[in-house]
């Protein structure tokens, strides 16, 4: 454990920097090193995080009320896909006209069939909801 000076005097004699990397710690750790450096890897780090993360979407499928079977087959299996690429589902019962006072549970039936055709696990992250354009819920892969 060297005090502030000595360490500022050892890091001029050698032509470097004091670089404090843990100001919150008991003592406070620091490093001498050239600073160009230092911020040279601590962008190559968060580069490399960044690369590591993935990014999740919200991919959105519509359906109507006299939506056919087959179309409600094809929309569950491109829901399928992106439910195992990891990604959010926002289902949207689209409604227009007199649909939208029909009965609540008459639309949530509606919403059950596309759900019913999902072949991935899923979990309902976002219950039903009521939005301008119709009923909607959101799902996500269930781990």
């Amino acid at each position: 454990m060297l005090s502030i000076k000595d360490a500022l005097e050892l890091a001029q004699g050698q032509s470097l920097d004091l670089i404090e990397i843990s100001p919150n710690g008991n003592p406070p750790v620091a490093k001498i090193m050239s600073f160009g450096k230092y911020q040279y890897e601590a962008s190559k780090k968060l580069r490399k995080s960044r690369a590591g993360a993935k990014t999740t979407e919200t991919k959105s499928i519509q359906v109507k009320i006299g939506t056919g079977d087959h179309d409600l087959g094809l929309k569950a299996k491109t829901a399928s896909k992106w439910l195992r690429e990891g990604h959010r589902i926002k289902i949207e019962l689209f409604l227009s006209g007199r649909a939208k006072y029909m009965d609540e549970k008459f639309l949530r039936e509606r919403l059950d069939r596309v759900l019913h055709l999902i072949t991935e696990n899923y979990k309902v992250s976002d219950p039903y909801k009521r939005g301008p354009k119709g009923l909607f819920l959101t799902i996500e892969r269930a781990k």
